[in-house]
């Protein structure tokens, strides 16, 4: 098959979860034999560095990617706010980008055209204009909900009311949108049930986020045990929302109890605050060069998010290298965990505590949690497997549709 797949962030290079989970989808596509095609935003918060793009995505153009400014524009936000349009979505349209789907589109023949996040959704109608392609949404969240979240976790009211008006036209455009693509490719099988519950009636599909067990190799002796640490985007709300929270809440009495246990932070996007911090035992590295070997070099990952829908693409990441993790039921959510084998979870301050004190206290259990989290991603999310569901999927939905492909 020849396929085109629009991104909102660059697949190239792989160095946070959206971008991991379509370099992932790009490459596990070619091994299997297929055509790929990638147009991408190139934006201020992610922009693409062509040094890091594959050869084999350079030569003929197989790799595009057209220069997207992002920023909040405050007049541009209230017309859409008088409006009741979202602007989330708004701040993706582009007229250079349209301009460069529609020549690619010309150019070349697509069997399939896939949508990687809801934000490339305003795209669809130029798509079916000028081809005969079928499109398929693959949808990382259900983003209305991330934001519903948000909003129920604040407490400033004019943020908050704010919040609820993005919100509620966010959710309009979602459930009017992906009913207008051929098939729905969520990341999750609890979100594909959340689509079918608001209405969603094309062809959905819980399709999980693979990894290449060759490039993560086995799990590794712990470097520095006991020790915590976190990794994440912090361009993403509901990891700076959920740190706030932990540091905040959890880790002073942690640190009472633990005063030894050293706690680290990582992440793209750090911001000033944090990387200045000078809270006890907390170190925050900021980006680090090979996310793999810093989780490797840890022993316990932490993840208290509050908000939040998909899959935690980073705690995919840690169990594949054999860490344990405490999670917040939200933050492990479309994981096919289960408590006290492959993870802990935790939603409260006394959880966490408890938590990280069972790790410590009897680290032979907390490694065989590790041991058994990657027994888990070698079962679950070999990416192979999640490419050869993915193409059995583009074929049902075609074939109920009288074509094939």
């Amino acid at each position: 098959m020849n396929i085109l797949i629009l991104c909102n962030k660059s697949p190239f290079p792989p160095v946070e979860g959206g971008p991991i989970a379509m370099h992932a989808m790009v490459m596990g596509l070619k091994e299997a034999g297929h055509q790929v095609k990638v147009l991408a935003v190139s934006s201020d918060k992610f922009p693409v560095d062509t040094r890091k793009v594959p050869e084999s995505f350079t030569k003929e153009n197989a790799f595009e990617s057209v220069p997207l400014d992002l920023k909040l524009k405050p007049w541009p936000a209230l017309v859409s706010l008088v409006r009741n349009r979202s602007y989330h979505i708004r701040r993706f349209i582009s007229g250079a980008f349209q301009d460069t789907l529609i020549r690619i589109l010309r150019e070349q023949r697509f069997d399939v055209v896939q949508f990687e996040t809801l934000y490339m959704a305003p795209y669809l109608e130029t798509v079916r204009k000028y081809s005969r392609a079928v499109t398929f949404l693959r949808a990382h969240n259900i983003e209305h909900l991330i934001w519903k979240r948000v909003e129920r976790s604040t407490s400033n009211p004019l943020k908050r009311w704010y919040l609820h008006r993005l919100n509620q036209s966010l959710k309009k455009y979602e459930l009017e949108i992906i009913n207008q693509f051929d098939g729905v490719a969520a990341i999750t099988e609890v979100d594909a049930n959340s689509f079918r519950s608001m209405g969603c009636h094309v062809p959905v599909i819980g399709l999980p986020f693979g990894i290449d067990l060759a490039h993560y190799g086995h799990s590794r002796p712990v470097a520095e045990f006991p020790s915590l640490f976190f990794i994440g985007s912090m361009n993403w709300m509901p990891n700076i929302e959920g740190l706030k929270w932990f540091l905040d809440k959890v880790w002073p009495e942690i640190h009472k109890q633990h005063p030894d246990l050293i706690f680290y932070i990582a992440g793209r996007g750090t911001p000033v605050w944090l990387l200045n911090a000078s809270i006890p035992n907390v170190k925050a590295p900021g980006e680090v060069p090979d996310a793999f070997e810093f989780m490797s070099s840890k022993a316990i990952m932490v993840v208290p998010l509050l908000s939040g829908s998909g899959i935690r693409i980073k705690i995919i990441e840690a169990m594949a290298a054999g860490r344990t993790v405490i999670s917040t039921t939200i933050g492990a959510e479309g994981i096919n965990h289960t408590n006290f084998e492959n993870i802990l979870l935790a939603d409260e301050p006394c959880d966490f505590l408890e938590m990280i004190s069972y790790c410590l206290f009897q680290p032979e259990k907390c490694l065989k949690i590790g041991a058994q989290a990657r027994q888990l991603i070698e079962r679950e999310y070999d990416n192979s497997r999640i490419i050869k569901r993915l193409e059995a999927f583009y074929h049902q939905v075609v074939g109920d549709k009288g074509g094939n492909l």
